[in-house]
């Protein structure tokens, strides 16, 4: 049963990719959505297995690298951690399935799309319920090799392509670190293995490495090598700027990545790898201040962007800080918690994102797609409903994680927690107005797009909107159900996620004050009404909901341009980094290096020396007698001067020589 959870999407993507010609697209839908739903099946039977009666399953498959010490093999480890991570992934996937099987329905390329669909889920699968290094390392970069696909399936979309190419190479900067980081492993434990490793951390205490003259912990410089991964996958700040590019895929992929598969890998490493983080409180450090940028500087980009599917990858992004920097306070329980009910509002979400896309002719520029909720009135509940989960209302899925994020930051009572609680809050305000700005411009603002577009907008079928409903129950009512299961006090639900005593302050959160614990909401609350108060309260003739040049000392409109163009990021790393890499590589890589030290020193040099060498030596020799009786005279005179020397010194060994040169050059000026 455990490696049937692993097969089946396996088995989709080989039935289409191999078959697909043969059974057409029906039978590629069909396949892949069965196969995925069976899966959702059999991960809700090892939630129940594993969770509720602790039978935790390890499954060896079989041997992969055998080398001395180093051994790595094709083995699975099926505990809480993993089960709850396959329950997320294959019950988004699943309703990706069945949603794609209907957005894509007249692609002359959808089986190709279903596959790719369901390898992103494989690898997946094969990363979540890793049991070495190494495997995770498969899945890792197995994940990325399926987002390049699916981010440029639309590959004669010179943009698409673009996007792909950018998501590929910047996640390679962050696969790096985590390849050296893989690596560091083995260095300082000798195995690959997760359960060695973790046993073996206190053995490590007194380790350091060497990185460029600098000696460091070993724990911290192997914890700042992994974070560097986490880094390019889940899109934290310096490495984020592939995520709102990869929308130009079709919305299915949009909901699959940011919802429970490419985005949420770094945050499962973190939390995996919990352990190790916990014992190095520099790492710690850094995750959580990292995290909490990203959240403050996501939510203040998503402010003024007028596309709908980025207004949502900024989101995105912005969540991911919350569930790293409360990872790096300690609290990895909390972060997955978060981690599950993000996937459920988010997938949400994005699918009825992309039901308006789907029936609005393409057409997602907030500036234009105005007053639809008449046409899309179950998008419009979908939509709303995501929205308030995302912005923590009480009582929604979205309000359990993301209200305890921020109450365990203010209960650490430390310089990072309240550096973190405040940039936090100031999220949570940003959030609020976005998603508000969102659903006023897209159902209640004047339409401004094309006839033709709006006199054909109808709702989606029913293919695509059964995934909406039964998203839009789980954003409502998942957080309530499983909050005490996964962080209630007591609970030994996640007895694999480590933390320190000194670091856990759950149950200080619970006694805060009642004003303290509001302090979220009322941010929330302020920023949907300032994001009301703009649209209606201003005139927007050219700049819709826009912050306008007031008569007053300040010009808002820089602030726009600098929150619209993503804090100019795309700008500083095409001026400072893209283009003289690539002038770099070119002039002095390529031409110098390449074309010139190389060649020249390689086998065309040396071919092309030796060719020129013996050309200007053969034109010495023109054929006349006294040129070559006088250089017979002239080597037998030098032979007989040295050898005169050298005899009279006891050396023959240069006189020796000397004769082989004079011998194979009268031979050549003689008889050439």
């Amino acid at each position: 049963m455990y490696l049937c959870i692993l097969t089946l999407p396996l088995f989709s993507f080989l039935s289409c990719i191999l078959l697909g010609r043969f059974i057409g697209v029906s039978g590629a839908c069909l396949i892949s959505f069965v196969s995925l739903f069976a899966s959702f099946l059999l991960a809700i039977y090892i939630v129940f297995e594993t969770v509720l009666f602790g039978s935790v399953c390890e499954v060896y498959l079989a041997p992969w690298i055998s080398f001395e010490l180093f051994e790595a093999n094709w083995c699975f480890c099926f505990d809480s951690l993993a089960a709850i991570m396959l329950l997320v992934v294959s019950t988004v996937s699943c309703f990706v399935h069945l949603y794609s099987t209907e957005y894509l329905n007249g692609d002359p390329h959808q089986i190709r799309f279903m596959s790719y669909l369901s390898l992103f889920t494989w690898f997946m699968f094969v990363f979540i319920c890793s049991d070495n290094f190494i495997v995770l390392f498969f899945g890792w970069e197995g994940i990325g090799l399926a987002s390049f696909l699916l981010i440029g399936f639309w590959n004669t979309r010179i943009q698409a392509s673009k996007a792909a190419i950018k998501a590929m190479l910047i996640n390679r900067i962050g696969d790096v670190s985590l390849a050296l980081g893989v690596c560091s492993v083995f260095l300082i434990f000798k195995t690959v293995e997760f359960a060695p490793v973790f046993a073996m951390i206190p053995s490590a205490f007194d380790k350091t490495l060497n990185f460029f003259f600098f000696e460091i912990s070993a724990i911290t410089g192997l914890c700042l090598l992994l974070f560097g991964g986490v880094l390019g996958k889940s899109a934290q700040i310096s490495l984020h700027v592939w995520l709102p590019d990869a929308m130009e895929g079709p919305t299915p992929v949009s909901a699959l990545i940011h919802a429970a598969t490419l985005v949420v890998a770094g945050v499962f490493l973190i939390i995996r790898c919990s352990l190790l983080f916990e014992n190095s409180d520099v790492a710690l450090t850094v995750v959580a201040c990292i995290g909490v940028l990203t959240s403050f500087f996501a939510a203040s980009v998503g402010l003024f962007q007028n596309d709908l599917k980025r207004v949502i990858a900024y989101s995105t992004c912005s969540q991911l800080g919350y569930m790293v920097f409360i990872s790096g306070l300690s609290h990895f329980s909390v972060s997955l918690f978060h981690l599950a009910n993000h996937a459920v509002f988010k997938a949400l979400l994005f699918l009825s994102a992309g039901c308006i896309i789907h029936g609005l002719a393409d057409e997602q520029d907030l500036r234009k797609a105005g007053g639809l909720i008449n046409f899309f009135p179950v998008s419009f509940t979908m939509i709303l409903i995501g929205s308030l989960a995302l912005i923590g209302t009480p009582f929604l899925t979205g309000f359990y994680s993301k209200d305890c994020i921020l109450e365990l930051a203010f209960s650490k009572y430390t310089k990072v927690g309240n550096f973190c609680y405040f940039l936090g809050c100031s999220a949570a305000f940003f959030t609020a107005f976005y998603s508000f700005r969102l659903i006023f411009l897209v159902f209640f603002n004047l339409n401004s797009s094309f006839k033709p577009y709006v006199e054909s907008a109808h709702e989606a079928s029913i293919k695509m909107i059964v995934p909406l409903l039964v998203l839009g129950c789980g954003s409502i009512f998942y957080g309530f159900f499983s909050k005490d299961l996964i962080i209630g006090v007591g609970s030994l639900f996640f007895n694999n996620v480590f933390s320190k005593n000194a670091n856990f302050c759950l149950i200080d959160s619970e006694f805060l004050d009642v004003f303290i614990k509001n302090i979220p909401l009322f941010f929330t609350v302020f920023g949907c009404l300032f994001s009301l108060f703009l649209i209606y309260c201003f005139n927007t003739d050219k700049k819709q909901v826009l912050f306008l040049k007031w008569d007053a000392q300040f010009d808002f409109g820089l602030i726009y341009t600098f929150l619209n163009k993503k804090w100019f990021f795309d700008q500083i790393f095409n001026e400072w980094f893209a283009i003289r890499i690539m002038n770099f590589s070119y002039f002095s890589a390529f031409q110098s290096f390449d074309k010139g030290l190389i060649e020249k020193l390689g086998p065309t040099g040396f071919l092309f020396t030796f060719n020129h060498f013996s050309f200007n030596l053969a034109s010495l020799s023109i054929g006349y007698f006294y040129h070559s009786l006088f250089s017979l005279v002239f080597f037998m005179l030098l032979y007989a001067t040295y050898f005169f020397v050298s005899f009279i010194q006891f050396d023959f060994s240069l006189s020796f020589v000397l004769f082989v040169f004079s011998f194979f050059a009268i031979l050549f000026f003689n008889f050439e």
